[in-house]
């Protein structure tokens, strides 16, 4: 899909949102400034010390443009028939102290919140976008896990350790995509290779990514807001396989151990299944044959009526959540979309469970007990999440509409043309090109998913972050 902005220039609509997103936070309950003990203790406190010096090594960073809380760095090379890939991780877990001020107050947040005017972090910046960040051009302590892949991309070793790193460079998507499409000599050059090979991994297992396009509220250099919305880079989808690869031997070694969380989704029902390929037929592009995860892989992007296929494949994507164990094995193991047993322990800086996978990983990997303070509150981290989760939801969705209202906010008495993403019984999913809006609206009766319409803007009212469409 083309990357389209919309814009609020300042005017009396910007200022009403400004203020609405304000409102926002405080309805959350999700405070910026961190208590005085918590900011003391993240500056004071000791770096975690290292047991090997990999400074030698040229780990690089990929995130989004100006990321400061880098919670990972790779480093990938030949060997042999195969390659190493080395995916440092921000030893979180060696600067916080259990129980301390920073630790609580982790544990209020549960994971960082990015508002559109700023985020809400989970640990005080100085922490995460300094002291425990793997940014370029300094020493940094990390949890490096090392992968022997073979000719396949197959993980044939791993191993973790605590080393000490330094990241030469801080890359970005579009740019690294770019040196990809070159064909330049660089930190990324093994990446397209390595994540086409995971890539297949992923499909001979079963497993399957959704992919659906992202929206985000960014500002303008004109002061005001923008909804954007692009599909992720190639660069960015080689790039998370490393991480799902990381999250899967996390996974293997809590299941050996036989203690630990896991991030578990149900497979989908044949109801859901059955429901799938109805609306895929009624799109004129069926899903007859083969795994639902290979017709996802292979749409065309540039086809348009490839979106509202992945919007009704979400349905399948549902059921996501956290699963403890201490002592023996759940039943329920594997996350079904990577269709392997799967923990989230890439994130420590954003989000507060990977602490605790990174914690019994580096614990077992040493062959050495898992820490008492683990063990005791293991059992609190699904509800901490899901708490955290359901406020960054909220949060989300919030922002997304009073920002799309105020975008709409000129047009409205006027008619704009709309592409039906969804059918809801009378209503539909629609979005509009520009501005880039997404909203709920009545249809005609024999309207079908990828028609254009024509709608009335009836109302928008910022505050409430709503929208109403008429067909007259």
């Amino acid at each position: 899909m083309p990357q389209r902005r919309s814009h609020v220039d300042p005017s009396a609509a910007q200022t009403e949102l400004a203020v609405a997103l304000s409102a926002l936070r405080a309805d959350l309950d999700a405070p910026v400034d961190f208590p005085a003990e918590a900011l003391d203790e993240a500056l004071s406190s000791p770096s975690p010390p290292p047991e090997l010096d990999l400074r030698d090594v040229p780990f690089a960073t990929l995130d989004p443009p100006g990321s400061r809380d880098l919670d990972q760095a790779f480093h990938l090379e030949r060997a042999g028939r195969g390659y190493t890939v080395r995916y440092a991780i921000a030893d979180v877990p060696g600067f916080v102290s259990p129980g301390g001020a920073v630790d609580v107050e982790a544990r209020r947040r549960g994971q960082t919140l990015y508002a559109a005017d700023g985020s809400i972090p989970l640990h005080p910046p100085v922490l995460s976008e300094d002291r425990a960040s793997l940014l370029p051009d300094v020493d940094r302590p990390a949890l490096v896990w090392t992968f022997g892949l073979d000719g396949d991309g197959t993980v044939v070793d791993t191993s973790l350790e605590r080393a000490l790193i330094r990241s030469r460079v801080q890359l970005e998507y579009a740019g690294a995509q770019d040196a990809v499409d070159r064909g330049e000599d660089g930190p990324v050059s093994l990446l397209p290779e390595i994540g086409r090979l995971r890539i297949a991994q992923e499909r001979a297992r079963g497993g399957a990514s959704l992919n659906l396009p992202d929206e985000e509220v960014v500002r303008t250099d004109a002061g005001g807001y923008a909804i954007r919305r692009r599909s992720p880079l190639p660069v960015e989808e080689w790039n998370a396989q490393l991480s799902l690869m990381t999250g899967m031997a996390a996974a293997s070694l809590m299941l050996e151990a036989e203690v630990g969380i896991l991030r578990t989704m149900p497979r989908p029902d044949d109801a859901a299944f059955d429901t799938f390929r109805r609306q895929t037929a009624a799109l004129g592009r069926p899903w007859t044959t083969g795994d639902y995860g290979d017709f996802l892989r292979d749409l065309d992007r540039t086809d348009p009526l490839t979106l509202p296929v992945l919007q009704a494949a979400a349905t399948l994507f549902r059921g996501a959540g956290y699963v403890t164990f201490d002592g023996s094995t759940p039943t329920d193991t594997v996350q079904a979309a990577i269709a392997a047993p799967y923990a989230h322990a890439t994130a420590p800086l954003r989000r507060l469970v990977d602490r605790w996978t990174l914690t019994i990983c580096l614990a077992v990997s040493r062959g050495e007990a898992v820490p008492s303070w683990v063990r005791d509150s293991l059992a609190d981290l699904p509800g901490l999440m899901q708490d955290s989760s359901q406020r960054a939801s909220r949060l989300d969705a919030a922002t997304v509409n009073a920002v799309e209202a105020a975008l709409i906010t000129p047009l409205v008495g006027s008619r704009v043309d709309a592409t039906i993403i969804e059918l809801r019984g009378e209503r539909a999913r629609i979005q509009l090109a520009d501005p880039a809006v997404t909203a709920s609206a009545p249809v005609p009766i024999d309207a079908r998913p990828g028609d254009v319409i024509r709608l009335r803007v009836a109302r928008a009212d910022i505050g409430a972050g709503e929208i109403e469409f008429s067909l007259d």
